[in-house]
């Protein structure tokens, strides 16, 4: 009979019996290291070599199934690369070793030394002559056959949620690749990356309710970013012509299928170009992270087929919406748009200004409504104090949105470098009490240094990776999103 611990129903209890009697056998159940010379995927890529020469292996992963023949015994261990059998018998392991196969558990991490070899039904398989205990698990994994479908016990036990479902790790590591093909794009492009900021005395570059620290030592408020545009700016004004930041920005906001407080940006500032170039940048590289994601330039998204091969549509913000109301949104009071926003349906509090009622309208009645990829572009002035007046339309900027599926991916200008009209827009802001309004004079002052015609770009970097991988929501492509605390559970996680 297989050396075993007593099974009294409790599998946390039984796992913690079998480490207990490891130990009295004198067995380390976490030893210091181990030497692999082979992965699950290194095994199968090259097994005709490895087999023909009976080449010695040494592998390393997780325990994901055992099953008992007599005799013999199968199993499956699952690395970072993926999975392989394991066959271990009684006469190559020996009476003792094969016994105290008992003691192990799904879930427990394993070094094996053997051999390769084919099964009779074709499957790449390591004859097992010896096997090691290298962690011993304490917890059971979720049960096997139905893996770990509770949505939010995936988010907040992200690492069973990689150990159990394929398709989660195939996601976060498309965000990675995602993450790496853009650094790799702008750099090929001549663009420095820098770091500015997380911490700011004056947040700036959005509209946003930032988080809010104090600096004790200096004895001041201090605010997380909500955006870095304003100090990749100043790097334009000193000389940097192309500059891009891949950070986290943070905004004190709520959480549904596209927003999560803390988020991934990558910011870029071109000198001596505008938002036409800005345009083609997007349109290249969404291209080309298409290629190297799927060897394609289509991809389907929630069952909608995009063909990121063809240019952009292009979308005037205020035509597309003045289609929608019947008349011009821009003449309308606050008074007016509150009651066709009631007229539609749509919620809004009673604090929301003016330029928010602007921005739900053609959220709700236009931007949700586009699939193919868009650049919706032109807004009003007022939305936006921060690009330069459009050049055939002053009431209008110069500034896009790259949209998809009713996903807004990002915000792009032809930046304001006018130092008095930045200071006319910020002030004007502040009069009429826009929420979240500042003043930077800092800023001000770098702008009246001169700052070249620039074209700046930032893109969520987090939807970028839903749209890329079919993801429906943004939690599925963030390790650990934020979650409300479970009851009974504080904020840090304690019972």
């Amino acid at each position: 009979m297989s050396e075993e611990a007593p099974r009294d129903g409790n599998p946390r209890a039984a796992h913690r019996a079998k480490l207990d009697r490891l130990v009295e056998l004198g067995v380390s159940p976490y030893p210091y290291r181990w030497d692999r010379t082979h992965t699950a995927e290194a095994v199968k890529s090259d097994f005709d070599k490895l087999s023909a020469d009976a080449t010695p292996l040494a592998l390393a992963g997780r325990l994901m199934s055992r099953r008992e023949h007599g005799k013999t015994q199968f199993g499956h261990i699952q690395d970072a690369t993926g999975r392989i059998q394991l066959y271990l018998r009684r006469d190559t392991l020996g009476d003792e070793g094969f016994e105290r196969l008992g003691l192990l558990d799904i879930g427990d991490i394993v070094g094996v030394r053997g051999e390769a070899f084919r099964t009779r039904t074709g499957e790449v398989t390591i004859m097992v002559r010896e096997i090691i205990m290298l962690a011993k698990s304490l917890r059971p994994l979720p049960e096997k056959f139905h893996g770990l479908k509770d949505v939010e016990l995936r988010y907040r036990r992200r690492y069973l949620d990689l150990i159990v479902n394929e398709d989660s790790r195939r996601v976060l590591l498309a965000r990675t690749r995602i993450v790496g093909f853009i650094r790799r794009f702008l750099d090929a492009r001549g663009f420095v990356e820098v770091e500015t900021p997380t911490l700011q005395p004056l947040y700036g570059g959005a509209a946003a309710e930032p988080f809010r620290t104090r600096y004790n030592v200096l004895e001041q408020e201090m605010f997380l970013r909500i955006s870095d545009e304003l100090y990749l700016k100043r790097l334009v004004v000193g000389g940097l012509e192309r500059v891009y930041e891949l950070c986290k920005d943070f905004r004190n906001e709520g959480l549904d299928r596209t927003h999560n407080p803390e988020f991934t940006q990558v910011e870029l500032y071109q000198a001596y170009a505008d938002y036409t170039d800005m345009m083609a940048l997007v349109e290249e590289l969404f291209r080309a992270l298409c290629l190297e994601l799927h060897s394609t330039t289509k991809l389907v998204f929630q069952e909608q087929e995009l063909d990121f091969g063809r240019p952009w549509q292009r979308l005037r913000w205020t035509e597309a919406l003045a289609a929608k109301l019947g008349t011009d949104p821009l003449a309308l009071s606050e008074t007016m748009l509150r009651k066709v926003a009631a007229g539609h349906s749509i919620e809004v509090g009673p604090e929301t200004g003016r330029v928010k009622l602007l921005d739900k309208l053609f959220e709700e009645l236009v931007q949700n409504h586009l699939v193919e990829p868009t650049f919706v572009m032109d807004h009003p002035l007022i939305t936006c104090p921060l690009a330069k007046p459009h050049r055939e339309a002053p009431a209008l900027v110069e500034r896009f949105e790259p949209v998809c599926c009713g996903i807004e991916l990002g915000n792009s200008f032809s930046e304001l470098n006018d130092p008095l009209e930045q200071r006319r827009r910020f002030e004007s802001q502040l009069e009429r009490n826009d929420e979240f309004a500042t003043l930077d004079e800092d800023f001000i002052t770098a702008l009246e240094h001169g700052m070249p015609p620039t074209g700046g770009l930032g893109l969520g970097v987090d939807r970028m990776a839903m749209l890329l991988t079919d993801s429906p929501a943004i939690r599925d492509v963030i390790l650990f999103p934020q979650l409300r605390p479970q009851e009974g559970e504080a904020a840090d996680g304690r019972r």
